[in-house]
């Protein structure tokens, strides 16, 4: 059976409906930057998970062929995340999402290293003949974080961010978003296929103890 970091890591991408406190290690990721509203159908951000999941699979699938990874075996694939951030303003405008700055990024297995990641950038490049120079190899520690599940449209976001933001501060930390450290989301729901009131998204929020 294929690794499933969803169900492996419970504590990073299952976590309940109620507000918690987690501390997250170094991970690797694939990684692409953009900025603009994530609904555009044209816009950089659809294209941009166009990019990742090509990268994603390219590594995945490398079993099929020449480029053996050492210590590779089969998993799931992570789900899509992403940091999300706009200039000049505190906290999250949704009604300006065209402002939006992001990361957007899918978590890559630990025996991926970096020769890795290029053979696959450059794998991809040839068999699509896209280009990925975009894409890139980016290992983060987020470190202390609240977080909990999002059920619904993300436009309702706000409501589960204002529950997390009391739950710090009754708890003794404070919001810590700086330039390094993001509002931070991953989809696990397919938004093409779910509808939005049973859209589940894992939000969470860098803290600091006061």
């Amino acid at each position: 059976m294929a690794f499933d970091y969803k169900k492996e890591y419970k504590e990073f991408y299952m976590p309940k409906n109620k507000p918690g406190v987690v501390d997250v290690p170094a991970m690797n990721y694939i990684a692409v930057r953009g900025k603009g509203d994530p609904n555009d159908e044209n816009g950089e951000y659809k294209q941009s998970i166009g990019l990742l999941y090509a990268i994603a699979f390219t590594i995945k699938m490398s079993k099929m062929g020449s480029h053996k990874i050492e210590g590779y075996f089969d998993y799931v694939v992570p789900p899509l995340e992403g940091f999300w951030w706009q200039e000049g303003v505190q906290g999250i405008d949704y009604t300006h999402k065209e402002n939006f700055c992001w990361i957007s990024l899918i978590r890559l297995p630990d025996f991926v290293t970096k020769a890795d990641f290029d053979w696959a950038i450059a794998e991809a490049t040839a068999k699509k003949k896209t280009d990925f120079s975009k894409v890139e190899f980016f290992t983060y520690t987020e470190g202390l974080c609240v977080q909990c599940m999002h059920l619904g449209s993300y436009d309702d976001e706000p409501s589960t961010i204002e529950i997390l933001h009391k739950y710090a501060a009754e708890n003794g930390y404070a919001i810590n978003i700086t330039d390094s450290r993001r509002h931070h989301e991953i989809y696990l729901s397919d938004a093409r296929r779910v509808p939005p009131e049973r859209r589940k998204t894992v939000i969470r929020i860098p803290i600091r103890k006061v």
